[in-house]
């Protein structure tokens, strides 16, 4: 299909708010980093807006008691966020096939993320969870009221679409929770057309492209360089399985980090958070697109969430992705690599700083070289034999290769497959 449109590159103008009076309401103010359908969202809360946040909210199955300190909550806070791939009226004509095509209908989990913040000292990991993961899939409660049966193996992503529009919120933490061993808390959804808006809301997002990026599929004709894509378009390049590495779900999800780590680094500059007027903004397009678990909705602890993420320095933001084997019985689908996975587990249980062994080389590449200390490598200034420095702390844990990522301190670029234009 032919797209008149293409990438904005340069940054949006925001007009001035009307009524500065109105920043005098906030009691608080929150900014929770959120990535959905492979996007990243931030929540500017207030307690006159709280009402509108909380109209569509989810109970999580099986739901417990959240306490109002989320330092009392042990072993960090896990949040849920999923990308939705529903086709809303206002943005159906803008997706071809996707939402023409009675064969195609229902909403599915088209993204899978799983952050979690953890004790003192604060760290963040974002978890990609592919959505072509063959898992089993426990029974959930549909929109009706009724348990669905419990399955084998199925992809992760039918999960949302087996909870219906009710409980898909739900279905998607449960299997989630199942599959890693941790304990959900929160979590949210956003649709497509939610994404755009609130990319829209921050001034779009700049992503680097090394050799350019060419595919039909969504459109996207980018040369190399860096871009500040907005709306449609950052929705597109999230979106994009043939544009980068081997036109695979995992490709997809690591170019996704090249996204979601230059979106942490907007956020803690003076664009958004130093802004106000970027805030509400945020805050207001924030709060009549994202579907919160109803656990989420307290705006004191939207607060303290905020409150615990806004320090952590930009080396302890990793984003990884879930480790996976290719299926023995469908070379198009992977399981998980329970092994690998164990490692990442056990670094977050034991709040240990995690180092990733490396990205997915053929779908994103490096920026900037790692700089390199003579000191650790010039083998005549280092003595294997000598002890360790009395009260020295132990380096990060050095992931197993399975478990492919990169901080939001790195600088990276998406390893197109080349530019036709």
């Amino acid at each position: 299909m032919t797209r008149s449109r293409r990438p904005v590159a340069g940054h949006g103008q925001l007009r001035r708010p009307t009524a500065w009076s109105q920043l005098m309401k906030m009691l608080g103010i929150t900014a929770i980093v959120v990535l959905v359908s492979g996007v990243a969202v931030a929540s500017y809360v207030a307690y006159d807006l709280g009402t509108t946040f909380s109209a569509n909210a989810v109970a999580l199955d099986g739901e417990k008691s959240v306490p109002p300190d989320i330092g009392a909550i042990k072993g960090g806070v896990n949040m849920l966020l999923v990308g939705s791939d529903a086709c809303e009226p206002e943005f159906s004509a803008e997706f071809g096939d996707r939402c023409s095509d009675p064969e195609n209908a229902g909403e599915r989990n088209d993204t899978n993320l799983l952050l979690h913040i953890s004790d003192t000292p604060r760290r963040v990991t974002v978890i990609t969870f592919p959505r072509d993961l063959m898992v089993p899939i426990p029974s959930c409660t549909d929109s009706d009221g009724n348990a669905t049966s419990e399955m084998s193996k199925q992809p992760i992503n039918v999960t949302l679409e087996t909870g219906g529009p009710k409980n898909g919120l739900a279905c998607v933490a449960r299997t989630i929770s199942k599959v890693s061993g941790l304990d959900i808390q929160f979590a949210a959804k956003v649709t497509w057309g939610g994404v755009m808006k609130i990319t829209d809301a921050i001034g779009g997002v700049d992503v680097c492209i090394a050799n350019g990026m060419s595919d039909p599929d969504t459109g996207l004709e980018l040369p190399a360089g860096t871009h500040t894509l907005q709306g449609y378009w950052a929705l597109q390049f999230l979106r994009t399985r043939h544009g980068v590495g081997d036109g695979s779900d995992l490709g997809r999800g690591s170019n996704q980090q090249v996204y979601m780590s230059s979106l942490a680094r907007k956020m803690v500059s003076g664009q958004v958070l130093g802004n106000p007027a970027v805030l509400l903004k945020l805050a207001n397009t924030v709060m009549s697109n994202v579907t919160p678990s109803t656990t989420l909705t307290s705006p004191s602890l939207l607060v303290q969430i905020a409150l615990a993420m806004k320090d952590v320095p930009l080396d302890q933001i990793n984003f990884v992705n879930y480790p996976v084997l290719t299926d023995p019985d469908n070379p198009n689908k992977v399981v998980p690599d329970t092994d690998s996975a164990d490692q990442l587990w056990a670094a977050l249980a034991a709040n240990q700083a995690i180092q990733v062994a490396g990205q997915r080389d053929d779908a994103v590449v490096s920026a900037t070289p790692t700089p390199t200390d003579p000191a650790t490598t010039d083998p005549a200034t280092t003595d294997p034999s000598a002890a360790p420095t009395p009260g020295a702390t132990s380096g990060p844990v050095q992931l197993p290769k399975n478990v492919s990522g990169q901080s939001a301190a790195q600088q990276t670029c998406s390893n197109g497959n080349g530019y036709n234009g």
